[in-house]
């Protein structure tokens, strides 16, 4: 007999969420194979079976909280039926086999279609959340048609396809709480592991920094000219396509060499300066707000950022970030644009003393020299810890972003 134990998850992490059991008792596994999906504060880790057998017994349900070296499931010897509904199937046949034979087939239709609903669900890609929204809604979720192109269920799909479709009814009488969820007026779900651990340390920093921010404009025009008449050559030439965010991420740490104590952080009495640039790259995912970190962007040129911001961005929407992929990052860039967001004041990332916001392009009047012109405008905000930063090196740096990229031939210079 095998356990299976909660793995060391990093040095910060003790605890997880049981988000999905991908065995259930009486499932062969095979040794190396996934068995239980766990979420933890900052991405989602699978747990392997270190031995081949068949899943014995689960200690945990999905939902419930485990400690690291905590056991959560036992495997051992013995027949597997592949599927953990398959011996119930089996008790039920031989029931069904002294049942007179008028009952005995639709009794076994009822049972297969079961069968086969179950394993339909338990095929389906979804998040534990939509799993378990289904469960408490009575839906199958091979029943639901995902918005995601990819196949995924999420909760907004299950909650769409329940208004349509009224739940079964239990046989208890719902509480007073659950009568009110159930006119239709509130929804009550319970925040993710990852979204609270977003809530606290979002709070944490309000709260522990002395936040302040400060705002520009840049001027697109010259950019987008510049990214208009490369991206063909540059996508036939690297096979990855030209976006914005490579050149935010080099004026960045142009701008960073410039005033390193943006680069920096705060420990205790002693002010550390990072002689490194890993950028963090805010990528929204249906779990919130992840930031998976370019690698030393400073070496790297616009193709590679632009194929590292790709891999990582693909990675964050299919819950395939590693820890490693977020640990360690120097400053962080948010676009709020991607979303119509014309202008916000972003919050600190964890222990980082600055933070660039993008924003919306939006075509406003401007004044060109004596005339005025209509331009692409887009907002920048730098959120940053007044207690390391004063405002001419907040203003500065921001004042060096917005050069760079009005002018992004001086940007290729400095890159």
């Amino acid at each position: 007999m095998a356990d299976i134990i909660v793995p060391e998850l990093a040095e910060s992490i003790t605890e997880g969420t049981i988000a999905q059991w991908l065995k259930q008792p009486g499932d062969t596994v095979e040794k190396g194979e996934f068995i239980v999906e766990l979420e933890t504060d900052k991405v989602n880790v699978e747990v392997i079976s270190e031995e081949a057998g068949v899943v014995q017994e689960l200690l945990a349900a999905e939902g419930d909280t485990v400690q690291v070296g905590q056991v959560i499931a036992k495997v051992g010897a013995g027949e597997g039926s592949g599927s953990a509904s398959a011996p119930k199937e089996e008790a039920s046949e031989k029931k069904e086999e002294a049942a007179p034979a008028k009952q005995e087939e639709p009794a076994k239709e009822t049972k297969e279609e079961s069968s086969k609903q179950e394993e339909s669900s338990d095929r389906t890609i979804a998040s534990p959340a939509a799993r378990k929204l289904a469960r408490e809604k009575g839906i199958n979720l091979s029943d639901i048609s995902p918005v995601d192109p990819m196949g995924r269920v999420r909760v907004q799909d299950v909650a769409a396809h329940g208004s349509k479709a009224a739940a079964p009814q239990t046989a208890q009488a719902p509480a007073k709480s659950e009568a009110k969820e159930d006119d239709g007026r509130t929804t009550r779900e319970k925040m993710s592991r990852r979204r609270q651990t977003i809530a606290s340390r979002l709070l944490e920093v309000k709260q522990n920094t002395a936040m302040l921010t400060t705002f520009n404009e840049i001027d697109m025009t010259n950019v987008m000219a510049l990214r208009s008449r490369k991206k063909d050559q540059f996508f036939e030439q690297n096979d990855v396509r030209l976006g914005f965010m490579s050149f935010f991420t080099k004026a960045v740490v142009a701008a960073l060499k410039k005033y390193p104590y943006v680069n920096s952080q705060l420990d205790g009495e002693y002010i550390v300066k990072n002689n490194f640039f890993d950028i963090g790259i805010a990528v929204s995912t249906e779990g919130g707000l992840v930031v998976p970190i370019v690698r030393d962007a400073d070496r790297k040129n616009f193709a590679e950022i632009e194929a590292n911001i790709g891999e990582l961005a693909t990675k964050a929407r299919d819950n395939k970030l590693t820890l490693a992929d977020m640990s360690g990052g120097s400053f962080t860039i948010t676009n709020g644009g991607v979303f119509g967001s014309l202008m916000s004041t972003p919050i600190l990332n964890g222990t980082q003393v600055g933070i660039l916001g993008m924003h919306t392009i939006q075509k406003r009047p401007i004044a060109v020299g004596e005339n005025v012109e209509i331009r692409p405008m887009m907002y920048i905000a730098l959120s940053y810890d007044h207690r390391v930063i004063d405002g001419k090196d907040s203003v500065g740096f921001l004042k060096t972003v917005k050069e760079l990229l009005e002018n992004p031939e001086d940007l290729l210079l400095n890159s």
